[in-house]
């Protein structure tokens, strides 16, 4: 006998998936509440004087079979969202909220149609596309003392095939206006500052601080190899995060912040293949 898994509310049909999208909306303002006074809010127009790291990132990617013109609406998304982050002041004890500093992307706003990834799968939606935002923000955020208290990630599918990689697969994250968001507290007495900017082909950033970091961190991919299992082909890695005294150049500390074991969505033709099965 078959068992028939049951639907969630959500998955009935688009109306009970928008009552449950406006019900987690609430439910995370509610949340915040205590928090509105430690939300960065300033940004300020002069710079701080130490670049703590910068990244860029490249907006028009081929991603598989994935519709152009939604790269280049992406575009337009990340152009309107980064003045509400550039020059934001992260002071000690402040967080940063990445959707309470861009707001709700909507239309009336000038968002456009982008791509977006749920449950395993691509699409498009309103605003689609500010994962590689947040995805810019948590590698800078990785190379700093700043503490990650809220990151998601599209855990256990590997969705592209690598096209211009320059980080590891698994640093990624996942956002869905209000309730996925990512955030990061200041837990140190020094002041950070986020730059962040477009030109026609990149998403600029710069994490920036009030005085030089006694430590730096270095982000390295181990152990990284492809596995065909019974049910497909797997990605594997693992992301260690290595601590270095500024003044010493000595190692103080190596700690593995990610291990990941995801399923390929794409044809492993051309890879290298370890076969499990055996």
């Amino acid at each position: 006998m078959s068992i028939i898994a049951r639907k969630l509310f959500c998955e009935l049909s688009p109306l009970t998936y928008r009552i449950s999208t406006c019900k987690e909306i609430a439910l995370r303002r509610l949340r915040d509440v205590p928090l509105r006074s430690r939300f960065a809010r300033q940004q300020s127009p002069d710079l701080l004087p130490v670049r703590v790291y910068r990244h860029s990132s490249l907006i028009r990617r081929r991603l598989g079979e994935v519709d152009m013109a939604l790269q280049d609406n992406k575009a337009v998304n990340l152009g309107l969202a980064a003045p509400r982050i550039d020059h934001l002041l992260i002071r000690p004890g402040e967080i940063f909220s990445f959707w309470q500093r861009v707001g709700d992307p909507t239309a009336a706003k000038g968002y456009r149609e982008g791509l977006v990834i749920a449950s395993g799968a691509t699409g498009k939606g309103m605003g689609g596309g500010m994962c590689q935002f947040t995805n810019l923000i948590h590698w800078m955020v990785l190379h700093s003392e700043l503490t990650i208290t809220e990151r998601h990630h599209h855990d256990g599918v590997d969705l592209f095939p690598d096209f211009g990689r320059v980080i590891p697969f698994g640093t990624g994250t996942s956002i869905l206006y209000n309730y996925m968001d990512y955030r990061f507290r200041n837990d140190t007495d020094a002041t950070y500052q986020l730059v962040t900017y477009t030109t026609s082909d990149y998403l600029h950033g710069e994490l920036r601080c009030d005085r030089k970091p006694s430590r730096s961190f270095h982000i390295r991919c181990r152990d990284e190899f492809f596995s065909r299992e019974a049910d497909g082909v797997y990605r594997n890695n693992q992301i260690y995060r290595v601590t270095v005294d500024n003044a010493t150049g000595q190692t103080l500390a190596q700690e593995r912040i990610a291990w990941n074991h995801a399923k390929i969505a794409y044809d492993p033709e051309g890879l290298e293949v370890v076969d499990m099965t055996t």
